[in-house]
């Protein structure tokens, strides 16, 4: 049994949209109005020992929608795994539960996709552990101060699926951006990334007496300058991807000799919204190629937690969009990225020329939207009623009180459409929400390259 609930307002392309929000929120109603809430904790473990916990309730053995516990925590579990990162998934509650989580993450199970992924990134095992609430090992989270060093001359780079940014920052202030198409995802050899890289590179050190520092941006999973898996090599074939891809940037930080930084666009997008807001509890959510997304918590700080909720699910009905790489349905990128845009597109009565590129599709619709066509407007308000759904459930999994909106499908009119539907979704099914949470659109230049300005502010120079 799974939870079917329709949203009040109606995404004006997507009739079948269920928001995830609003079917968790049904599904914990009917648990608080059983009056025998039973208490359910999940642990999500990293390699190092770093463990996220997350507590709820479910519906007692016996109730008559007793069947949509699996659904609930499945997708729960599925959501804090792409959130958090880690190898270990601790199931503390009923025995039934557990055990269908631990056979839905074997190799013949429906998330045998994730359990590979997460055994590659952490290099161990993926493991699902049944237990009691109470025997759930205890939190440790860790969180690390992320950038903000804006002396000498830097470069920032920010990298995309349909472009590259490169820019360069002078004691906090940008001089020079530029943004080039490439193609990096169907690209087999490595060396393609390498020289597109460095050339980005030397364009904008061109632009200054020195380089003191560079740090960068990327789609994917980066820890400690290694790429452990990202969409945009995917390209890559597995035998080349360990030296070629998760050393390129250690490559490049050795043979420019100077401090050196990249981590995960999203952690970056967060980063800009805090320079540039003066706030922290914010979550950064970029809608580029993918949905880029990270959280710098109250204390200024990033955590260890991964933040791709690319990949997270946000639609919870039984026939959404399925996501080309992972196979699993209802994930943020079919909804909060120009794959939206792409896919709204055939509704919308709009017919894209697929041999364009990617940055070159998106801005078609968004040319045809400068011109006054309803029916790109009406792509652009479905994807913000899409945002205003997504806003509520992941304020369900942070400690929000800020959300900044970035990407290139933000650009020009299109952020203010965006922005306009999802204050609406807010002011109308969550009120109290609207109240203490605020979303927000950089202004234009910070939109399109604030990214790749924040990167620039990583690496610390001695």
């Amino acid at each position: 049994m799974t939870y079917d609930v329709k949203p009040g307002i109606k995404p004006p392309l997507d009739d079948n949209f269920r928001p995830a929000v609003l079917c968790n929120h049904a599904f914990l109603a009917d648990v608080e109005a059983s009056g025998r809430p039973v208490p359910l904790t999940l642990g999500i473990e990293q390699a190092d020992g770093t463990r996220s916990l997350y507590s709820t309730h479910v519906l007692p053995k016996g109730h008559p929608k007793a069947e949509a516990n699996l659904k609930y925590v499945e997708r729960a579990v599925k959501f804090l795994l792409w959130q958090r990162g880690g190898h270990r998934v601790y199931v503390g509650g009923p025995a039934e539960i557990g055990e269908y989580l631990k056979q839905a993450y074997t190799p013949t199970g429906a998330r045998a996709f994730d359990a590979d992924l997460w055994s590659g990134v952490y290099e161990q095992p993926f493991e699902v552990v049944v237990t009691t609430a109470e025997a759930v090992p205890p939190a440790r989270e860790a969180s690390i101060p992320l950038g903000r060093h804006l002396e000498g001359y830097r470069i920032g780079f920010d990298l995309g699926a349909s472009d590259r940014k490169f820019s360069t920052v002078v004691d906090g202030e940008p001089v020079f951006s530029e943004e080039v198409q490439w193609d990096p995802r169907h690209q087999k050899d490595p060396g393609y990334h390498y020289h597109e890289i460095m050339s980005g590179l030397h364009l904008a050190a061109n632009k200054l007496p020195r380089v003191d520092a560079i740090g960068g941006s990327s789609a994917g999973i980066i820890i400690n300058n290694r790429v452990r898996i990202a969409s945009l090599f995917r390209g890559v074939e597995k035998e080349k991807f360990d030296e070629g891809v998760g050393g390129l940037f250690p490559r490049i930080a050795r043979e420019w000799g100077v401090p050196f930084e990249v981590i995960n666009d999203g952690e970056v997008t967060a980063l800009a919204g805090s320079m540039s807001l003066g706030v922290n509890a914010i979550l950064g959510i970029a809608l580029g190629s993918s949905e880029a997304s990270g959280y710098v918590n109250r204390d200024g700080n990033v955590t260890k937690w991964l933040d791709e909720l690319a990949f997270a699910p946000i639609d919870y009905a039984a026939d959404a969009p399925q996501d080309d790489w992972s196979k699993d349905i209802g994930c943020g990128a079919n909804y909060l990225s120009q794959q939206a845009v792409f896919r709204l597109a055939p509704a919308a009565g709009i017919a894209i020329d697929e041999s364009l590129s990617l940055a070159d599709r998106l801005a078609f619709v968004q040319e045809q939207l400068a011109k006054g066509s309803e029916q790109a407007r009406l792509i652009f308000e479905t994807i913000g009623v899409y945002l205003g759904y997504a806003v509520a459930h992941y304020a369900d999994y942070y400690d929000l009180s800020h959300v900044l909106i970035l990407g290139r499908v933000t650009s020009g009119e299109c952020g203010d459409i965006v922005m306009a539907r999802c204050q609406e979704v807010l002011k109308t099914e969550f009120p109290e929400l609207a109240k203490v949470i605020s979303v927000n659109l950089p202004d234009e230049k910070a939109r399109r390259v604030g990214q790749s300005v924040a990167a620039a502010s990583l690496p610390a120079v001695k």
